[in-house]
């Protein structure tokens, strides 16, 4: 596993669109489950078989703490990073993740998904953090600004919600706990997105949108990730954004799948 490193770099210059918020008053948290073979990424399988698909989704969970991150430090965010983890934060994958990315366990409690983000969101609002804004791990290249974006909307309105191109939402970004939003919510469907703005329509919550992305859960997004890879990699190194070791995977991937 490879850090990242930002000792020695030049010191970054000044956000464009700061935040008004000081060090330590938003958290961000990372919602994964640990790559256990049949646990993660099932929609994948077949024609992946179950350690592909949990190496793929390690891989991601790795994407996403290396990114935000280089986030936090080159647009000078003003986030704690949480990894709210599934099924527990004593895992050991989890605690190499503590040690080796500096960030902040959590156990996701719930019955559903919906459950599990809100009380992630209440346990933080009651440690004093003025924003939460919580993320999935199927968007391995979301762009580093979409984090600067979520904190000014959350500046001028309630609620920030990063559109999916399924229809559900890879990111919600909240500036109080609001139980109802994640009730009665048809998780994993295509209404996801729509139901949960007609939720903040029916509170009186203004909402606003980050750019729309496509996360991984199907076949066809990881052919389309695969061909967005293949693309990335002919760039220069240093102006690639998929990581070596996804790049890899995804490589390999690409090669097994046209025998399957």
């Amino acid at each position: 596993m490879k850090e990242v490193n930002l000792k020695n770099r030049p010191a970054p210059s000044p956000s464009p669109h700061p935040s008004p918020l000081t060090p330590h008053q938003a958290a961000l948290v990372i919602f994964a489950k640990a790559p256990i073979p049949g646990e993660v990424k099932t929609r994948l399988c077949p024609p992946l078989t179950p350690d592909e698909a949990a190496t793929l989704h390690g891989s991601f969970v790795l994407d996403m703490l290396e990114r935000t991150t280089l986030a936090v430090a080159k647009l000078q965010l003003p986030f704690d990073r949480y990894l709210a983890c599934a099924p527990s934060s004593e895992l050991v994958f989890f605690k190499i993740m503590e040690e080796r990315q500096s960030v902040r366990l959590l156990d996701q409690i719930g019955e559903d998904l919906g459950q599990r983000m809100h009380h992630a969101s209440v346990d933080l609002f009651a440690k004093g953090y003025k924003q939460v804004i919580i993320v999935g791990t199927d968007v391995p290249t979301l762009p580093l600004s979409v984090y600067q974006d979520a904190l000014a909307i959350l500046g001028r309105s309630d609620l920030a919600l990063g559109p999916a191109l399924d229809g559900g939402y890879y990111l919600i970004g909240l500036k109080r706990p609001a139980e109802q939003l994640f009730t009665g919510v048809p998780w994993s469907t295509d209404q996801v997105l729509a139901v949960t703005q007609q939720k903040a329509k029916t509170l009186g919550l203004t909402v606003e949108l980050t750019t729309a992305w496509r996360d991984v859960d199907t076949i066809a997004d990881l052919q389309s990730l695969i061909a967005e890879c293949q693309e990335d990699n002919k760039k220069p190194k240093q102006g690639r954004t998929f990581s070596v070791r996804t790049a890899g995977a995804l490589q390999l991937l690409a090669t097994r799948l046209k025998t399957r």
